[in-house]
């Protein structure tokens, strides 16, 4: 959608831009909005584990559901945020709106901080002191500090790159194709800085000044964000929302639910419904059901004078049937990326792991529990760019395919890498509970152990090369299989699979935790030395192996993806440039 309407609308774009609005000048507005925004709501969700044991007493599978909800609420409400912009309110409405909620609720996450009536009354648990669980009120409070940070991160996310792509489109610029690379270089770059920064900097004020110091800074962070934004406010281009945002996909299904009762015709049958000019005259036989609302039955009942439907929800063209047909037959592969979601986010119980382990990378450097997530992220940008201007060219060389290893090659071995880091995982907790348990933590569940947190850094690399090659693997492959106007349902599947991952995630958590305290002590327990996170990982490790088998079935019945349709695509310029857009967007 996002994509789309850029395509859809660069008249009304030209007409503003004549005006001497966006540009270079509007950048240090927008995209410091969203760096920002990373900043705050990064920073406060990777040492949220902490904050809601030691000063809300919640358990911790519980503080581990509770974040995987809000992980899979921060998928889901771009979708809605993407549909509000291109239908509805525009996107520097809809980015407003967002930045104004996400600074909402990170005021409201820090009032829990600094008001003491907002959370239970303080105890000390590593003494192991018996404490008093969190009222219904102020849980509700907390966790609509969650939903509004989710409602506004939905807001700024599908917006944001789109918006900035506004001020630089300039079609008549000779030099426009390589001004929009370098925006778009740029804009990647700050958001991976902000996410480091998040992971580290943040995350070391939350942990040497406190909770009241460290939420202060990301409410901080996220008003200059909203500050930055509305400052730039008389320079943006605006393209108006469209409003006239199709249906086809409701309306194929309700034409082929009509017509029902109708035969399929013969292979020679030329009575297929299309616009003039397309270069879809005929459905495939895939999905045939389907092609029952693309049938013209009845030229003088079913066509105007002119030649078109005149009822499209009666009769659809060929290319909308095409296009639902697409979306549908990606749904199997799509769905094993469930999986691979729930792998990557596992937050909490790394971070749990990491504080009760000796931290210190150098002799004089101790990193935050919270801030070993950082060589996940580091080895995903280092592996893209190696990929991407080593490996390529050498891959190629024998595979005789400019990419490399193909699009599904690229999903599989993101599902293979997020087994072997479950696996990992798996084997490092078992021997840090076995030592835990020889120094003598087994009933001291804050007891910090000799052995290095450095062993968890290779479960984070290959969780990063994981997610490198799955996520960005996983929209590449919808793009190839989509046409262009679809381009932005590519980025809508991937943030649902992952979004619903977290859900699955959060119910695994559940379920296991009520299932195996049944056995005496829970695998997920409070206190890691008594419980066995160890066989957790291993859960985890054969549900992801039988998801990767799953995949191979999904992967051969689709076929070659080489077997493309040829969609009627308007202009190949904005093409292009939107496949920059959606490729750096998986990233």
């Amino acid at each position: 959608m996002i994509a789309k309407d850029i395509m859809e609308q660069t008249k009304a774009t030209k007409a503003v831009t004549s005006k001497k609005l966006g540009g270079l000048r509007t950048m240090p507005f927008i995209i410091p909005n969203e760096a920002l925004e990373k900043v705050a709501t990064y920073g406060l969700q990777a040492n949220m584990i902490f904050y809601l044991i030691y000063e809300y007493h919640l358990e911790v599978p519980t503080a581990a559901s509770i974040l995987f909800l809000w992980t899979s609420l921060s998928y889901l409400t771009p979708i809605l945020g993407a549909f509000l912009s291109d239908s509805w309110l525009g996107r520097f409405r809809v980015i407003t709106l967002g930045t104004i909620i996400s600074l909402l609720g990170t005021v409201i996450l820090w009032f829990t901080a600094i008001f003491p009536k907002a959370r239970p009354v303080h105890c000390d648990l590593l003494s192991g002191e018996k404490c008093l669980s969190p009222k219904p009120a102020q849980l509700l409070l907390l966790l609509s500090s969650f939903v509004l940070m989710s409602i506004g991160s939905g807001g700024i996310k599908p917006c944001s790159m789109a918006f900035g792509a506004d001020q630089m489109e300039n079609p008549e610029n000779p030099k426009n194709a390589s001004i929009m690379q370098s925006f778009f270089n740029w804009y990647y770059a700050s958001v991976g800085v902000s996410v480091m920064i998040a992971v580290t900097v943040m995350v070391y004020i939350q942990d040497s000044a406190g909770w009241v110091v460290g939420f202060g800074v990301g409410a901080g962070v996220m008003l200059l964000s909203t500050i930055f934004f509305l400052l730039g406010s008389s320079a943006y281009v605006k393209v108006p929302a469209n409003k006239k945002l199709s249906a086809g996909f409701l309306q194929v299904i309700a034409a082929a639910w009509k017509n029902r009762h109708l035969n399929l015709p013969p292979e020679n049958f030329d009575g297929w419904y299309s616009l003039k000019g397309s270069k879809l005259v005929t459905p495939t036989n895939k999905l045939r059901y389907l092609n029952k609302a693309c049938m013209i039955t009845n030229a003088d009942k079913d066509l105007s004078p002119d030649g078109l439907a005149i009822d499209l929800w009666s009769l659809c063209t060929v290319r909308q049937v095409e296009e639902l047909k697409a979306l549908i037959n990606v749904l199997p592969i799509w769905s094993t990326g469930i999986m691979i979601g729930v792998i990557m986010n596992q937050n909490a119980f790394p971070v749990v792991q990491a504080g009760t382990m000796e931290r210190h990378l150098f002799p004089h450097i101790k990193l935050p529990a919270a801030s070993f997530s950082i060589f996940g992220i580091l080895t995903l940008t280092i592996w893209v760019v190696v990929y991407d201007r080593v490996l390529v060219p050498l891959i190629s060389k024998y595979t005789k395919r400019p990419r490399g290893l193909t699009r599904k090659q690229r999903i599989g071995a993101g599902l293979v890498l997020s087994c072997l880091a479950t696996a990992v995982a798996a084997e490092v907790e078992r021997y840090r509970r076995s030592t835990a348990i020889k120094e003598g933590f087994a009933n001291n569940a804050h007891g910090v152990v000799t052995m290095s947190a450095r062993w968890l850094v290779p479960q984070h690399c290959l969780s990063g090369l994981a997610e490198a090659f799955n996520a960005i693997g996983q929209i590449e492959f919808f793009y190839s299989q989509f046409p262009k106007s679809m381009a932005s349902i590519a980025v809508s599947l991937f943030s649902l699979g992952f979004g619903i991952g977290s859900l699955v995630g959060s119910l695994i958590v559940t379920v296991m935790n009520d299932v195996t305290k049944k056995w005496g002590v829970s695998w997920v327990s409070s206190n890691l030395n008594q419980g066995h996170y160890d066989y957790y990982y291993l859960v985890l490790t054969t549900l992801s192996v039988v998801n990767f088998l799953y995949y191979l079935l999904c992967s051969w019945a689709y076929g070659s993806c080489d077997d493309t349709t040829i969609w009627d695509e308007d202009n190949d310029d904005h093409d292009k440039k939107e496949e920059e857009y959606i490729v750096i967007t998986a990233a």
